[in-house]
């Protein structure tokens, strides 16, 4: 495999991780912060800043926690 198709199928995995993280644990997770009465981390996170001033870094830091069954969780 060239160093070239290397960095695309690396850039297409890193891409997929991203959108997936904008997801934000998925069409059901956000209904049912809707059906609650709440916004989800990103919608609070677009009302709060001008656009384009935020800038978000790791995003796709996963937590370390393994108590109480956290290792399992993947958001």
């Amino acid at each position: 495999m060239t160093t070239a198709k290397t960095h695309q199928g690396e850039q297409e995995r890193l891409s997929s991780l991203e959108q997936r993280a904008e997801q934000g644990g998925g069409p059901e997770a956000i209904a049912r912060h809707h059906q609650r009465g709440k916004l989800t981390a990103r919608e609070r996170l677009d009302l709060l800043f001008d656009r384009g001033s935020f800038v978000e870094v790791n995003r796709l830091a996963e937590s370390q926690a393994v108590d109480f069954g956290m290792q399992a969780k993947k958001v």
